[in-house]
C-alpha cells in the first residue's frame, strides 16, 4: 500500500490509501518524500493567516524564514507597504528622509577574489592595475570637501601584497592630513583577506579578526561598511564570489566589529543565483548577529538591499545570469527588509541600482534613507548602474516623494548643509 495526498470533503487535506498496482519503487519513494517534506511545508503555509503575520510584524516580533516567504509570495504589495511604513513611523518618528555626501575611493583595483559579477578588478600584473597614491587621495579629498562631503568610503580589492601595515599607515596619513574626514573603510571580506595575510607572516601578533579590526580602528577606521555580503549562503557564494570569505566568517567579523564598538552596515545583493528562501535566510542571519551585539554597541546602523547589475559580467556571459528584478519585486524586498529586521533602525533604498522613481516608492514602503550621492563610484557602475544625483537633485527627489530631506553623517547624526558648497558636475 502507498498513500496519496487528496482533498477531503471538509476542504482539509488528508492522505488516502491506494494499492501499488505495480508502480515502480522509486515512484513510491518519491511520494513518500513528498509526504514527509513538501506536504508539511504546504500545510504550514496554508495555516498562515496574513492578518496574523501583519500583527506579529507590527508588534516587532521576529518572523521566521517561512513566514517572510509567505508574505513575499501572498501578501498584496499595498498591504506590505502599509505594514512596513507603520514600522518606519515607530522606528524613525521624525519622518524625514536622510541622505549623505561622501565619495567612494578605491585603494586599489588589484584583486584575486575573482567575483563573477565584478568588472572593476584587475589581476596582479595587469597593465591597468593601480594602487592609489597619497597625492591622488589629497586631490580627491579636497574635491570632496568642496562638494560638501565629510567622508571617504574607502575600499579596494584583495591585493595579495597589501597587508595590515599598508592600511594602518594609509589611515594614519589621511587622518593626519584631514582630521575631520571620516573613514568608512574596507568590508568583512577585506578584513578576512588582511587577517589571512597577517597569519602568514612569521612572528605576526595580529592573526585574528579582532586584532586586525582593533589595529584598523586605532589607525583611523571610523566605521565598517557591509560590503561583500552578497547572499550569506555558501552555495551562492561558491557560484559568484568563491575567492571571498564564507558566510559565517563575514558574520563573525561583523560581530567582532560590534564588540569593538565599530558601527557597521549590512547589505544584500540579490537578483542573480539565489533562491527566494536564501534571501530570507540572509535576512535572518543579519538579524541574529544584530541581536547578539553588546548593549553599548550600535551594531548594524542600516540595511541596504541592492540588485545585481549584469552588464558584461562573467555571471551574464558564462552562466547566462541576468538581473530580471522588477520594480515591484524591489519594493517588496524593501518592505520585507523592514518587516524582517525589526532590530535594524535604518533601511536604505538603492537608487544607484534601481533608479529614482523606484527608490522614491520605497520611501512609502519602509525605507527611510536615500544613502549617499556618491561623488565617485566605480565598482557597481562598471557593471551598468547608470543613475546619479547631486546634492541638489537628491533633495528634490526626496521632496517629490513627499518627504523632508535631512543631510546626515555615517552615524546617522544630522548635519547642516555647508554654507559654502559647490554642486558637482556629473559626467553621465
Amino acid at each position: 500500500m502507498c498513500k496519496r495526498f487528496v482533498a477531503g470533503s471538509n476542504g482539509k487535506c488528508k492522505f488516502a490509501e491506494e494499492e501499488n498496482n505495480g508502480v515502480p519503487g522509486h515512484i513510491n519513494s518519491l511520494k513518500l518524500w513528498w509526504r514527509r517534506t513538501l506536504v508539511p511545508k504546504y500545510l504550514h503555509a496554508a495555516s498562515m493567516n496574513l492578518n496574523d503575520l501583519y500583527s506579529k510584524a507590527l508588534a516587532f516580533e521576529f518572523l521566521s524564514v517561512e513566514e517572510g516567504m509567505h508574505l513575499y509570495e501572498h501578501a498584496p504589495l499595498t498591504e506590505l507597504m502599509y505594514v512596513a511604513n507603520e514600522l518606519r513611523k515607530v522606528q524613525v518618528p521624525h519622518g524625514k528622509v536622510t541622505w549623505q555626501i561622501d565619495r567612494n575611493v578605491n585603494t586599489t583595483n588589484v584583486c584575486i577574489a575573482n567575483c563573477k559579477f565584478c568588472n572593476f578588478f584587475r589581476v596582479p600584473g595587469h597593465a591597468e592595475a593601480y594602487i592609489t597614491d597619497i597625492e591622488t587621495y589629497k586631490k580627491k579629498i579636497e574635491e570632496t570637501i568642496r562638494w560638501g562631503g565629510d567622508q571617504l568610503l574607502l575600499q579596494g580589492g584583495h591585493h595579495p601584497e597589501l597587508g595590515l601595515e599598508f592600511y594602518t599607515t594609509l589611515f594614519k596619513q589621511l587622518k593626519a592630513l584631514y582630521p575631520t574626514i571620516k573613514l568608512h573603510t574596507l568590508g568583512p571580506p577585506e578584513v578576512a583577506h588582511i587577517t589571512k595575510l597577517e597569519k602568514s607572516l612569521p612572528g605576526s601578533k595580529t592573526g585574528t579578526h579582532h586584532e586586525v579590526l582593533k589595529a584598523l580602528k586605532e589607525a583611523g577606521m571610523d566605521s565598517l561598511p557591509g560590503a561583500g555580503a552578497e547572499i550569506l549562503i555558501d552555495r551562492v557564494r561558491r557560484l559568484i564570489s568563491k575567492g571571498k570569505c564564507g558566510a559565517q566568517e563575514w558574520l563573525d567579523i561583523m560581530h567582532e566589529a560590534h564588540k569593538l564598538n565599530i558601527t557597521t552596515s549590512a547589505t544584500m545583493m540579490f537578483g542573480h543565483a539565489e533562491t527566494l528562501r536564501e534571501r530570507f535566510e540572509h535576512l535572518e542571519k543579519i538579524r541574529e548577529v544584530q541581536s547578539r551585539k553588546p548593549e553599548h554597541a550600535k551594531g548594524f546602523l542600516a540595511f541596504i538591499p541592492w540588485t545585481f547589475q549584469d552588464v558584461d559580467t562573467l555571471l551574464a556571459k558564462i552562466r547566462g545570469v541576468h538581473n530580471l528584478t522588477t520594480a515591484e519585486e524591489y519594493v517588496r524586498m524593501i518592505a520585507l527588509s523592514r518587516i524582517m529586521l525589526p532590530n535594524v533602525k535604518n533601511i536604505q533604498a538603492s537608487w544607484l541600482t534601481v533608479g529614482k522613481q523606484t527608490a522614491q516608492l520605497c520611501l512609502h514602503a519602509g525605507a527611510n534613507d536615500f544613502g549617499s550621492i556618491m561623488l565617485e563610484e566605480n565598482v557597481v557602475s562598471a557593471a551598468g548602474a547608470p543613475h546619479r544625483f547631486t546634492y541638489k537633485s537628491i533633495q528634490e527627489a526626496i521632496k517629490e516623494a513627499g518627504f523632508e530631506p535631512q543631510l546626515r553623517n555615517q552615524q546617522y547624526e544630522w548635519r547642516a548643509l555647508p554654507e559654502v558648497i559647490e554642486e558637482q558636475v556629473v559626467d553621465y
